[in-house]
């Protein structure tokens, strides 16, 4: 399938996702959203898949949604960014509940939706450059793009307020202080260090790591029993498995585990 705002590409069980609007500085449009939930299903129809890894072209990682689209709209906006979440939801619950763990790259702003799919995203490297802000109600606006969901877990209730409320921008250590990032790579490292750490994981047991992510998201709403519970099944489902099987045998036998991702 030809993209025109996002580079997608499968090499070697790493998908790679590429914000490709650079002269627009990475903002989202309708285009932008639908293509990232076609890349995003693709991702997890494909059982090759066993690590994604998201990043941006040009200096921004993505400035939010495209303001000048939006003031084109006219009388339609409303129908335009009902259009625009639908896609944009579509691609963040598809990030988040496949299997596949998903690697951010963050240079640049992330503003608004950027911010709000970073932070959907498993694990974010964030450029020494890299800056966060909410900028929703700066134009007037609501967050969207389950930053409103995954905001609050994340930092807690006072910290997501004062980011929506305030627009406060985060440097790239602040980001990883309050828990939005979990390393700040210098600039001119953060690509190679992303892809390595991506292909580190598409080499590992994706299933564990799929049930991982299942679990971890369900813990919020169960009662400490019924986690237990959870947690109980997903690790004798994961013994029963190839991964799981090789991952013992290696363990004993004192070497490095072959994972496939079964």
């Amino acid at each position: 399938m030809s993209y025109r705002t996002i580079r997608f590409a499968n090499d070697g069980g790493l998908a790679h996702i590429t914000l490709a609007r650079a002269d627009h500085a990475n903002a989202l449009d309708v285009t932008m959203a639908r293509e990232l939930m076609e890349a995003t299903i693709a991702c997890d129809e494909d059982p090759s898949v066993r690590a994604v890894l998201l990043d941006s072209e040009g200096k921004l990682f993505c400035a939010g949604g495209d303001l000048a689209t939006f003031a084109q709209a006219g009388e339609g906006l409303s129908k335009l960014l009902k259009e625009l979440t639908v896609y944009l939801h579509a691609a963040i619950s598809r990030l988040v509940r496949m299997r596949a763990p998903v690697v951010a790259a963050v240079q640049g702003h992330a503003a608004g939706a950027g911010f709000s799919l970073a932070a959907a995203c498993d694990l974010v490297l964030a450029a020494s450059s890299a800056r966060f802000t909410m900028a929703y109600t700066r134009a007037g606006l609501v967050p969207d793009g389950s930053s409103t969901y995954f905001l609050p877990r994340l930092i807690g209730r006072r910290r997501t307020l004062e980011l929506m409320i305030t627009n406060r921008t985060l440097s790239a250590a602040e980001a990883v202080e309050w828990g939005l990032a979990n390393r700040v790579l210098a600039d001119d490292q953060l690509a190679a260090e992303a892809e390595k750490l991506a292909r580190e994981l598409a080499q590992g047991p994706t299933g564990a790591y799929g049930a991982v992510k299942r679990v971890v998201l369900r813990s919020e709403s169960e009662t400490l029993e019924s986690q237990m519970e959870i947690e109980a099944r997903a690790i004798a489902d994961a013994a029963r498995g190839a991964d799981g099987q090789e991952g013992i045998r290696a363990f004993l036998e004192k070497r490095p585990p072959r994972f496939t991702g079964s």
